[in-house]
């Protein structure tokens, strides 16, 4: 058994190894205008993310369920999922490859905590199964990889909306393009969770013999998602943009992590008891 946690944590230290190096190349390339280290990066934290796909599935195998027990197996598919997305929505969107920046340290940052809390085994209740606890899981983490972005775009506006923004920012899109970004992917960010939140519902009656309890997880998961639509319906009736929409996405951001990380561990939710 010590062996298997060995392995473990070789491959995620080793994943952690090359998103530093990636993520080092990457900000050298992007502040500096260098184009050849910027798309090195790329290909760095590829191998990275091959590494964190094989730690992954490693696990997986060892303890018979997906990641979503143990705090270091729920952050280590957190940083998976954002990272996927990040490089998924980068083909489509050429223009939203400055946000690694962002996007590359809290990836990495979230592998090393999950590196640094200790793995072990949890069993899995008979209550974690079915396909809608699956999508509860697998669209939440969406959801976070998707506001993690609209962040990275939220403080670049708050960057370069000043007087004499840093040079490396003229790469960027200009500011109405910047919020623009910032406003979609927060509504990605928006359906996802929604739809995380009623397969949680569902998968809560299945188990619990009821869709909603207001338990501390599910009352500010609502309050989360009620956050980030009041923000898209100032933006997009009463025409807030700019600094404004940007403090309210990150204001609302830090309550997601709450309702993300925070809340599953407090003594009165029900969840905590899945994750001690």
């Amino acid at each position: 058994m010590d062996k298997t946690v060995a392995t473990y944590v070789i491959l995620n230290w080793t994943t952690v190894f090359f998103y530093v190096l990636g993520t080092t190349v990457n900000v050298y390339g992007t502040l500096f205008r260098k184009e050849k280290p910027e798309r090195f990066s790329y290909w760095i934290t590829s191998v990275g993310l091959a590494c964190h796909s094989a730690s992954i599935l490693f696990w997986w195998r060892v303890v018979g369920h997906g990641p979503y027990m143990a705090p270091s197996e729920v952050l280590s598919a957190d940083a998976w999922i954002t990272l996927c997305m990040f490089l998924l929505f980068m083909r489509f969107y050429p223009r939203i490859k400055p946000a690694s920046i962002v996007v590359f340290p809290v990836v990495f940052l979230m592998v090393g905590l999950a590196t640094m809390s200790s793995p072990g085994i949890r069993t899995l209740p008979p209550t974690f199964g079915g396909v809608w606890l699956v999508f509860h899981i697998a669209f939440y983490k969406i959801a976070l990889g998707t506001l993690v972005i609209a962040l990275a775009f939220s403080i670049f506006y708050l960057l370069k909306d000043r007087p004499a923004p840093a040079a490396w920012l003229q790469r960027l899109p200009d500011l109405p393009n910047i919020d623009l970004f910032a406003y979609r992917f927060a509504g990605f960010g928006f359906i996802f969770w929604a739809i995380g939140m009623l397969a949680g519902s569902i998968w809560a009656y299945k188990s619990w013999g009821r869709y909603w309890g207001w338990d501390p997880v599910e009352t500010w998961s609502l309050m989360t998602w009620l956050i980030f639509g009041f923000y898209l319906h100032l933006r997009r009736f009463f025409r807030m943009n700019g600094r404004r929409a940007s403090w309210f996405f990150i204001f609302g951001f830090l309550i997601a992590l709450v309702a993300q990380f925070l809340t599953s561990h407090m003594g009165t939710s029900i969840h905590a008891e899945y994750f001690r």
